[in-house]
């Protein structure tokens, strides 16, 4: 699972498919993950303090992490995803397609970096 959050994504599946989002959430434990835009309810909510007028309020639902991919910013697209190991031990996502870097996953490691 190599999203971040603030990454941008497309949906591949579901009622909001080829819509493409910022990540703003990740649960890694449940493999859910809350994109902008997408997965929108309404939550009707009563008045209170919190909430004065009342009425239903729209928010952002978590879909399952599966169901994205990450968008490569030279194709445009969603694109599946490589881990590249760079000489100075720098783990670095890549897209498959166009192998352009798609950001780091890791920092240096002196083992890793030695060899």
């Amino acid at each position: 699972m190599h999203i971040k959050s603030g990454d941008i994504v497309e949906v591949m599946a579901g009622d909001d498919k080829k819509v493409k989002g910022k990540v703003l959430h990740i649960d890694r434990d449940k493999g859910k993950i809350t994109v902008e835009g997408v997965g929108r309810v309404y939550k009707h909510v009563r008045r209170s303090q919190r909430n004065p007028q009342g009425g239903r309020l729209s928010k952002e639902m978590p879909i399952q992490i599966s169901n994205v991919l990450l968008v490569c910013p030279k194709c445009n697209k969603g694109v599946r995803t490589g881990v590249k190991l760079l000489d100075s031990g720098v783990k670095q996502r890549v897209c498959k397609k166009c192998d352009a870097s798609l950001g780091e996953i890791s920092k240096s490691k002196k083992k890793a970096a030695a060899k």
